[in-house]
């Protein structure tokens, strides 16, 4: 894959990812974005809480590798190492947009474990968040993504290269986009107050 066609694909997808936020749960109500198919699920809200506090950790992570790299110079291919391969495919949905692989959240990014993770704003803050990861995408094409590299969320001693690190953020965010959409288009899903 080269580097721009890396940047191309974690672009569309937070693209489509924002455009679906906008369009799909802005106009919801309290009790639609509080509801649930099951006792155990998340709730859109709660997906949503869990994205930002991501976002919260990644963000700062890449704009900070990102301004303070003396790797400027971008290249034309990306290589991803083997760990960073293995992250974002483990995150990558299947073709028909289906989980592949299930993973345990945890507890400080789980807002069925920890509800203060909930803030009110949460989908102006996604919003706010799919933006600023769009500018960061903007600003990563100015540097060299396989030399710069950033820690993960759960071991600050595992780093990933940037290119890998984008793919991970981008298919983990587009993963629960789907998931609040599957919330969506749940058959028992409550229609709208009128």
């Amino acid at each position: 894959m080269t580097s721009s066609e890396l940047i191309q694909e974690v672009r569309n997808i937070t693209h489509a990812n924002l455009e679906n936020l906008r369009t799909r749960f802005a106009h919801l109500s309290d009790e639609q974005l509080r509801w649930r198919p099951m006792e155990s699920s998340w709730n859109i809200l709660e997906i949503f809480a869990h994205l930002n506090q991501y976002a919260a950790y990644y963000h700062q992570a890449f704009k900070s590798k990102i301004a303070r790299t003396k790797f400027k110079v971008p290249v034309d291919n990306f290589l991803s190492s083997p760990l960073g391969r293995s992250a974002w495919k483990s995150m990558k949905l299947g073709n028909a947009n289906n989980v592949k692989r299930k993973f345990k959240t945890q507890k400080g990014y789980n807002p069925r474990l920890d509800p203060s993770l909930i803030s009110g704003r949460d989908l102006e803050q996604l919003e706010n968040n799919f933006s600023e990861l769009q500018q960061i995408i903007d600003s990563s094409e100015k540097v060299n993504i396989r030399k710069v590299k950033i820690a993960i969320s759960i071991s600050k001693i595992i780093r990933l290269r940037l290119g890998d690190a984008l793919l991970f953020v981008v298919y983990h965010d587009q993963r629960h986009m789907q998931q609040a959409m599957n919330v969506l288009s749940h058959p028992n899903f409550p229609n709208a107050k009128q």
